[in-house]
């Protein structure tokens, strides 16, 4: 990212002074807070502690990634100008066609293949990051607002913080019902998993998940894409350098038979079907046991490719795999719920069973 933006000719204008506190919108900083705010725009503290300036009313905007599309597309799809990224195959029967032929202009991060030129030509009024704190946002969306002329904010997101994105996504958009709709469905989703965790405590299953035409990448203990896994499982994936992204970590066929996991969930892409005959792996533990499964990924990796909210679908669905004398709910319909608040569709029970296949155990 850095490299890219060496090519900036212009000097960055003297930054406004950092204020401490992070998501507030419509209140000039303590510094500034003598000053009237020009007609028609406010302040925002992000989560990296810029004090930006905007529009008052904000109806254009772009995400700066994957990760932020997809938190951005449930709370206000209809301010969306263009993507950072392309939907993948599955999304034409759930995503509206509208949203699927917005202009592609690229991520900052992940691909790095941002086209600032692109992004400009789509006219937003505001460029939102959100997702895991970077050592060098504050300096990256400085720079991309120099570039554009386009003001940038950052804002934090987690599994366990998702609630709090939406109310402040809520605040900054104007969308303060639709934001509390959304977070209160994460904080009662994530709340339920957590009573249930407490209820596993220290028998949490040893599991992998693995990805690639080999299954041979997995994701690793502590890496932000292993949040979900790390929550749910004893993830048996520990490395040296966990990687922080979706292609995650290279290990050897010796070192899962090593961890030998009593529980395996394959990527999309990867070797779920013919695992049985693929030697050694049809002597893992789980493998023999038919404890394996395949991670549902339409229109979006349940698991976390990008780790993005739709990572709560994860929760709904394995926690319910995984444990599931603890798990009394109505998996399916809480699912079905999901894709009408999040992604605007309304699935049958066919619809369902086609995007799961391969998700459930055969009990």
């Amino acid at each position: 990212m850095k490299t890219r933006f060496l090519c900036l000719l212009l000097s960055l204008l003297a930054l406004v002074p950092l204020a401490s506190c992070a998501g507030e919108a419509g209140t000039p900083p303590e510094e500034t807070a003598n000053l009237e705010e020009p007609a028609g725009e406010r302040y925002f503290t992000d989560s990296a502690g810029r004090v930006v300036a905007m529009s008052g009313t904000i109806t254009r905007i772009v995400p700066s990634s994957s990760l932020a599309q997809a938190v951005l597309f449930a709370i206000a799809p209809d301010m969306l100008v263009g993507l950072a990224s392309r939907w993948n195959a599955s999304a034409g029967g759930l995503i509206d066609h509208q949203y699927l032929d917005l202009p592609y202009f690229g991520s900052l991060y992940a691909s790095a293949d941002l086209n600032v030129e692109e992004l400009a030509l789509t006219g937003p009024q505001l460029i939102v990051d959100i997702g895991e704190a970077k050592d060098s946002v504050a300096e990256d969306l400085d720079t991309l607002q120099a570039q554009t002329g386009i003001p940038a904010v950052y804002i934090s997101a987690s599994l366990a913080h998702m609630p709090e994105t939406y109310r402040t996504l809520g605040e900054l958009l104007g969308r303060e019902e639709r934001g509390e709709a959304l977070a209160q469905f994460c904080e009662r989703v994530y709340s339920r998993t957590i009573s249930i965790l407490e209820q596993v405590g220290g028998d949490k299953v040893r599991a992998l998940y693995v990805m690639g035409g080999d299954g041979l990448k997995a994701v690793a203990r502590g890496s932000y894409h292993g949040e979900l896994l790390d929550l749910l499982a004893d993830n048996v994936a520990v490395v040296d350098n966990p990687a922080s992204k979706g292609t995650g970590n290279e290990v050897t066929m010796e070192q899962i038979m090593l961890w030998d996991p009593d529980f395996v969930l394959f990527a999309p892409d990867s070797i779920y079907d013919t695992v049985t005959e693929i030697q050694p792996w049809n002597q893992v533990s789980a493998i023999v046991s038919g404890a394996y499964v395949r991670v549902p990924d339409a229109p979006m990796n349940w698991m976390g490719m990008p780790p993005s909210v739709q990572r709560y679908l994860g929760l709904i669905w394995l926690t319910a795999e995984l444990y599931p004398e603890y798990s009394d709910y109505d998996v399916t319909g809480e699912i079905m719920e999901f894709y009408r608040l999040f992604f605007g569709c309304t699935l049958t029970e066919a619809q369902v069973e086609a995007i799961t296949d391969g998700a459930f155990l055969r009990r």
